[in-house]
């Protein structure tokens, strides 16, 4: 699947603008830029734009989403138990707001300000937001990572996705090669320099620990595999290797 900026808009009801800043800000990057400047959404970019209205809808700022969707730990299905129980709370709010003004409109005089109350909600989303800072957010890469993106630009963030698209081109033009093979192993190399360059400390620890994730983390495996079928697998294999060397 590919779709136009304009095809997204029509689709999700998002506006182009709104596509355009979550582009800037690095939550969503269009898994293909043309030279023209042209953007390009799949169905991997659908999901993530799924889960950051989700987050939008129970008022999370695009910070805080930054901070949910860069965990590596993320749990999209666990995330939607979470949504479900805040928009429920939120849900319960307006239905008490709605029988406040029902009272009113029925010529009832009641000073009630409970219906107005936030501390539920904010509270249950606050504990949401911690825990993304308690699993990842004490590490080196997280802090690293939060330093080095912050500062980005549009253009930055838009040339770490081509270069990044570029190696994803590579490993597919070489997946017939034995993940042995020198040429394989460079990208791995590649791979690793291009996550310590533009993010945190990609030590083979971490690495290893990512080749893992990219075929036990589902969210991950259809990202990849989008690119070419079996992607995910080869690279995580090609990873052990370089890991173990």
């Amino acid at each position: 699947m590919k779709m136009t900026v304009k095809e997204v808009a029509t689709l999700t009801g998002v506006s182009v603008r709104t596509l355009h800043y979550y582009h800037r800000e690095g939550i969503l990057i269009p898994y293909e830029i043309t030279e023209n400047k042209y953007r390009y959404y799949d169905a991997a970019n659908l999901s993530q734009l799924q889960n950051i209205l989700f987050l939008r809808e129970l008022d999370f700022s695009i910070q805080e989403i930054k901070g949910i969707l860069a965990d590596p730990d993320y749990d999209e299905m666990d995330a939607f138990k979470k949504q479900r129980h805040l928009l429920l709370l939120k849900r319960r709010r307006l239905d008490k707001l709605i029988a406040l003004l029902d009272q009113k409109l029925e010529g009832e005089k009641i000073m009630n300000f409970k219906p107005f109350d936030m501390t539920e909600i904010e509270t249950n989303k606050k504990q949401y937001e911690a825990e993304v800072q308690e699993r990842w957010g004490k590490t080196d890469a997280y802090r690293q990572s939060q330093q080095k993106t912050s500062g980005y630009s549009p253009e930055k963030w838009e040339a770490i996705h081509n270069e990044t698209e570029a190696i994803y081109a590579s490993f597919v033009a070489n997946m017939k090669k034995d993940v042995t093979d020198p040429v394989v192993q460079d990208l791995v190399a590649q791979w690793q320099n291009n996550i310590t360059r533009h993010y945190y400390d990609c030590t083979k620890e971490i690495l290893a620990g990512l080749g893992l994730m990219y075929v036990h983390d589902e969210r991950f495996k259809a990202n990849i595999d989008t690119h070419a079928e079996g992607l995910a697998q080869f690279m995580s294999d090609a990873i052990a290797v370089y890991t173990n060397r």
